[in-house]
């Protein structure tokens, strides 16, 4: 494993969920200033509310189900990283930002996910799980669904043989910007309530998404109300694993007030408009 120069990151743990369009928001305005050298390198943990459905950034709207998606009272938004359909609820999600040039984010999209699938995994371990990373060469066919639990990508997260953790990367303006879910409790496949399928391949896409894909619950084998799965634990955990696996200084901080202010102004200009939401 490659060692690294100790480094430090800010760490930030959410208090407080926020909407889609707000998660997506604070993500980018932290790479954008993070990129521009004005904080360091963050590490941030983060829950939504009301659950909201993201889409991969060229993803086509049409896979989901919009009026269902509002009958519901999710949030609809779309990210600036690649990937498929993802249901944001009751789970633990996960950003690291930094400037391109940060060696944990040095080389290609790969090298990056690779690191930081690293971190993810000695995290996990440090929760008593032992989970597996996908490896190098396995990518999702043109045959999966819309759903990104279906299956997973190189280095992607697994425990039990399925898929555990989902993530996408951005590498723009100067920065890299990596985010992904890890699902806590509930049932895995309700993302299929809002996607675009005719009955008969949702039921199909239901049964393989919950025999291919897990929550943490499942994967540690608790009861859904054990402390274990404490967003907080979770997150504590977490961190311990990226900062001993990357030499990290783990630094508790919050956002700037420029970075809320660049956040608001991506909500308005971007993240909560149809223009880019709706736009494929």
């Amino acid at each position: 494993m490659t060692s690294f120069t100790r480094a430090h990151w800010r760490l930030i743990i959410e208090d407080e969920p926020r909407s889609g369009a707000a998660n997506m928001a604070v993500d980018e305005a932290i790479a954008i200033a993070a990129a521009a050298g004005e904080v360091p390198p963050t590490l941030r943990f983060y829950r939504w509310l009301p659950p909201a459905v993201s889409l991969g950034r060229h993803q086509k709207v049409a896979d989901v189900d919009v009026a269902q998606i509002e009958a519901l009272g999710y949030d609809l938004v779309r990210r600036t990283t690649g990937g498929r359909a993802i249901l944001h609820t009751d789970e633990l999600t996960y950003s690291a930002a930094a400037a391109a040039a940060e060696p944990r984010m040095a080389g290609g999209v790969m090298d990056a996910y690779l690191r930081l699938s690293n971190g993810l995994l000695s995290g996990l371990q440090t929760l008593g799980l032992q989970a597996e990373k996908a490896g190098g060469d396995v990518r999702a066919g043109r045959d999966v669904s819309a759903a990104c639990f279906e299956v997973p990508s190189a280095y992607e997260i697994t425990a039990r043989g399925r898929k555990l953790m989902g993530s996408a990367q951005s590498r723009r303006q100067g920065y890299v910007l990596q985010h992904g879910s890890l699902p806590l409790v509930g049932d895995i496949a309700r993302l299929v309530d809002v996607l675009a399928l005719p009955e008969d391949e949702a039921a199909t896409l239901r049964a393989q998404l919950s025999t291919r894909a897990l929550t943490l619950a499942d994967a540690l084998g608790v009861d859904e109300e054990s402390s274990l799965l404490d967003f907080a634990h979770v997150a504590a955990a977490m961190s311990a694993g990226f900062a001993e696996t990357l030499n990290l200084d783990l630094v508790l901080g919050a956002l700037t007030a420029a970075e809320i202010r660049c956040s608001a102004e991506l909500i308005r200009e971007q993240y909560a408009t149809p223009a880019w939401t709706q736009h494929r």
